[in-house]
């Protein structure tokens, strides 16, 4: 299936412009803003003004996947202490 893609038209520094980016990630973008307390012309303003090379929608990609990634890291458990050995599971071979 084929993801939309949403053109939005935004001010930044006082300049209007619009950003194409698919759906999934305009709803990524606001719950990024609700969870940072931020308007989303806020967190897209700081977006801009952090990015170095890439095209504003690739950096705003960028910047959903980094928080998406941080987000799951913060919910895995933390890791074993290398230096404690754990058991190794065998696998049975399958019944005849």
């Amino acid at each position: 299936m084929k993801s939309a893609i949403v053109k939005r038209s935004i001010i930044l520094d006082g300049h209007k412009t619009s950003i194409s980016l698919e759906n999934e990630f305009w709803l990524c973008l606001r719950e990024i803003a609700d969870q940072k307390k931020m308007k989303l012309s806020a967190l897209l303003q700081q977006i801009d003004s952090d990015r170095t090379h890439s095209n504003l929608s690739s950096a705003i990609r960028v910047f959903v996947l980094n928080c998406m990634c941080a987000q799951a890291a913060a919910k895995q458990p933390s890791s074993p202490d290398p230096r404690v050995s754990t058991p190794k599971t065998t696998e049975l071979a399958p019944a005849d």
